[in-house]
């Protein structure tokens, strides 16, 4: 065991110094390494970052959320054409609905639109302005930064307050006291009377309440769109996970008959969850990790023959040494080693390298609002990538120095 280890530090030692001894060699042979680490680095810090970004966004609308809306939201087999001629779902639905069912703990209609929202010089088009009425701050899980939602009053009487999505607020105003001050939504004025704190939903679109302006649904129907124009989404919130698929049941036959339905009529409504939120997230990451795993792939690949390249010249270099080397005793085994260690620590440096770009890539992206997350999982997948690639790029050339017959290579000019 001693002999094996001292065999085992003699070829290390030997093979820095051959890295040393060819120094722009060694890292133009690193090179493919080096892309392919970064590569598969900053693919995983992106997709762990999305993913928990996403997560968050969703945790803040709340997990015991239906919504009950004209359109499907994902998995739909149903023709779109069809889902378009349905009857749209109106505040009247809402109050019934909200009359008969028994078992949601909140209740909230939800109407969209886009709007320019104006404050001082600053101006944002294609805002998403949402509608609603003040129990629907009991339908999320969403906290503040300052100020506080809407009250009753305030939603019964269609007052022009809002409530600013906190990537909103940012981009409006310069200063930190932004509650009792105005802005201007379709020319009309609106008091801020709330901002929320940031949601980390990134990646969710019209869901994110980051990008969102939250106004007392009756303004919505006074200012920016005429009632019944449009089909407004119903947000049910269950008491907890255990009764959302009795709300679900509920929420089915009691839509069913605030829609006159006969029972050999199919539902004019869908009833939609977030779990078809992460199943298209899932299926997108899912995508790009195959997309990224071809790329890393290929960018090892090429790293692997780049090196094993430079392995059989070194090995063609050293035929005179290694002839020595076996003339004075040195085992088959001793050879291999030293060969298939020079090749690991080269790619080991050329990971280090990669994981140092990747990491130097993450905090890029996180400061232009791209949510990476660095685990201790990717750093060890890039150590063992870089030695594993290292073996079997240096095994070949190893194997090839390790034969030699040891007259032969002395005889080598």
């Amino acid at each position: 065991m001693r002999s094996y280890l001292f065999e085992l530090k003699e070829g290390l030692l030997i093979s820095l110094k051959a890295i040393r001894a060819n120094k722009i060699r060694s890292v133009l042979t690193t090179l493919g390494i080096i892309i392919g680490v970064w590569a598969v680095v900053t693919m995983s810090t992106a997709i762990q970052g999305i993913d928990q970004a996403f997560q968050k966004g969703v945790s803040s609308l709340g997990s015991d959320n239906l919504y009950i809306d004209k359109w499907a939201w994902f998995n739909n087999d149903i023709p779109w054409w069809e889902l378009r001629n349905r009857k749209n779902l109106s505040m009247d639905d809402y109050e019934k609905y909200a009359q008969m069912a028994k078992l949601p703990q909140a209740i909230a209609p939800t109407q969209w639109t886009r709007q320019t929202v104006t404050h001082d010089e600053k101006s944002l088009e294609f805002v998403n302005i949402q509608g609603t009425i003040d129990d629907y701050i009991r339908t999320t899980n969403l906290s503040f930064s300052d100020g506080r939602f809407f009250n009753e009053l305030e939603s019964k009487g269609s007052r022009n307050v809002a409530v600013l999505g906190h990537e909103i607020a940012n981009k409006l105003f310069d200063n930190s006291y932004i509650v009792n001050q105005y802005i201007r939504i379709k020319g009309q004025k609106f008091k801020v009377i709330g901002v929320l704190e940031e949601q980390g939903s990134w990646v969710m679109g019209d869901f994110n309440p980051d990008n969102q302006v939250f106004v007392p649904i009756g303004t919505v129907f006074k200012y920016m769109q005429r009632e019944n124009s449009r089909s407004i989404t119903i947000n049910v919130r269950a008491a907890s996970s255990l009764d959302i698929d009795n709300v679900k049941e509920e929420a089915v036959a009691v839509m069913r008959r605030v829609r006159g339905l006969t029972y050999d009529q199919k539902n004019d409504f869908s009833i939609n969850q977030q779990e078809g939120l992460l199943s298209a997230i899932n299926d997108t990451v899912g995508v790009i990790q195959v997309a990224g795993l071809f790329i890393t792939g290929l960018a090892l690949f090429v790293g692997a023959i780049g090196i094993m390249n430079i392995m059989f010249v070194s090995v063609k270099e050293r035929t005179k040494e290694i002839g020595i080397r076996k003339a004075i005793g040195a085992k088959r085994r001793t050879i291999l080693g030293q060969f298939i260690s020079e090749s690991a620590v080269i790619c080991l440096l050329g990971g280090m390298i990669g994981l140092g770009l990747a990491l130097l890539s993450s905090l890029i992206m996180n400061q232009i609002d791209f949510p990476t997350t660095v685990q201790v999982d990717a750093v060890v997948l890039a150590v063992v990538i870089s030695v594993m690639t290292g073996i079997f790029s240096g095994l070949a050339p190893a194997y090839t120095a390790a034969k030699m017959d040891p007259v032969e290579a002395l005889r080598y000019e």
